[in-house]
């Protein structure tokens, strides 16, 4: 078989699709294209791709210089990240049935207004452009299924970390952990209110004053939210992933607070590393990842009282238990892999 040409249509990437691309081309001799959107300030990653991944600026792209890119590319597969950008789509259109087009879809069915209407259209400026969805979890299967895609053209777990570096860091850890378990929450992800960050500094604090306790909370992340100012909460702003090793080395288990989140592959990060968890009822990723009572706990979106709750329970757990939680966390972990994602891909080719 001739090494295949993959096409990625993309928005903004980030160190876990890398990852994931990566092993594509490790692992299936793949040429891996990936035309983006500029890195977003709120998430400044640093990129490092191996000989056989190419990165090209979407800004510098017009629809007639794409085509002709991916004339010289010569696909083999095209796969899109949604529907927003419609020159992509036109992209698809040029070579729908001629190869697999794939869409990329994260987005839950709700069964809404909006949705409805997409369902509706989806004949016309969808199932006419691809022939194949990619989706993380159940939830956005549903909606691929309401869009006109068939079971056997629906491909699940799109999102993986990567799932190497991080177990890398579990195994520096955890010994340090088995000596004396750090007593702090840590929180890693964008300071915008629909992260939850809001209630869960009012629940931390309000815990703090209610059960005084030796715990901190740790937040990792840079946004719009203005840092809550507590003795006990501290922040550090933007962190590469390279250099989580001294962060994840002090802290002892995950809060995920969102008050929306399609899925959310930093819960995914924390689990590979051994983490109790602690999500709201809005994290997608908590399917794969997060057993309610067995690695973590699961509270209700926006309930500043059920997050707390939470938080006391973990924070009355022997370091026995907490580590046991990890141990399950890890296990859970291992559904997804960047080799698992570069499987699934090729499948479809």
């Amino acid at each position: 078989m001739q090494a295949p040409n993959i096409v990625f249509l993309y928005t903004e990437i980030a160190p876990y699709f890398l990852a994931c691309c990566n092993a594509l081309a490790s692992q299936h001799d793949a040429s891996v294209h990936i035309i983006r959107y500029p890195v977003n300030e709120e998430a400044p990653f640093v990129f490092s791709t191996q000989q056989k991944i190419h990165l090209y600026n979407r800004k510098n792209y017009d629809l007639l210089s794409l085509l002709s890119l991916l004339k010289k590319i010569n696909p083999s597969i095209i796969v899109c990240s949604g529907w927003i950008d419609k020159e992509y789509l036109q992209v698809c259109k040029s070579y729908f049935k001629k190869i697999p087009t794939v869409l990329t879809l994260d987005t839950h069915w709700r069964g809404d207004f909006k949705q409805h209407i997409a369902v509706l259209l989806s004949p016309f400026f969808i199932k006419n452009k691809f022939s194949h969805a990619w989706v993380p979890g159940t939830a956005q299967k549903k909606y691929a299924k309401k869009l006109g895609f068939k079971e056997e053209k629906i491909t699940l777990n799109f999102y993986s970390c990567d799932w190497t570096y991080f177990s890398s860091l579990e195994k520096k850890i955890t010994p340090k952990k088995q000596q004396n378990f750090p007593k702090r929450f840590i929180y890693t992800g964008r300071y915008y209110d629909f992260k939850g960050l809001g209630e869960l500094w009012n629940a931390f604090i309000e815990l703090q004053k209610e059960t005084p306790n030796e715990w901190e909370l740790w937040c990792i992340g840079t946004g719009t939210l203005q840092p809550a100012e507590h003795p006990k909460i501290k922040h550090y702003g933007f962190v590469q992933p390279c250099d989580f090793l001294p962060y994840v080395q002090q802290t002892g288990v995950f809060v995920m607070p969102s008050l929306f989140e399609p899925w959310g592959v930093v819960l995914h990060e924390f689990a590979t590393m051994g983490y109790p968890l602690i999500a709201s009822d809005k994290v997608g990723a908590s399917e794969a990842f997060l057993q309610e009572n067995k690695n973590g706990f699961i509270f209700e979106a926006g309930n500043v009282f059920s997050l707390k709750e939470k938080m006391k329970t973990i924070i009355q757990m022997p370091p026995e238990q907490l580590l046991l939680m990890g141990e399950y966390s890890k296990q859970a972990a291992q559904k997804i892999t960047p080799e698992i994602w570069a499987n699934n891909l090729m499948t479809m080719i």
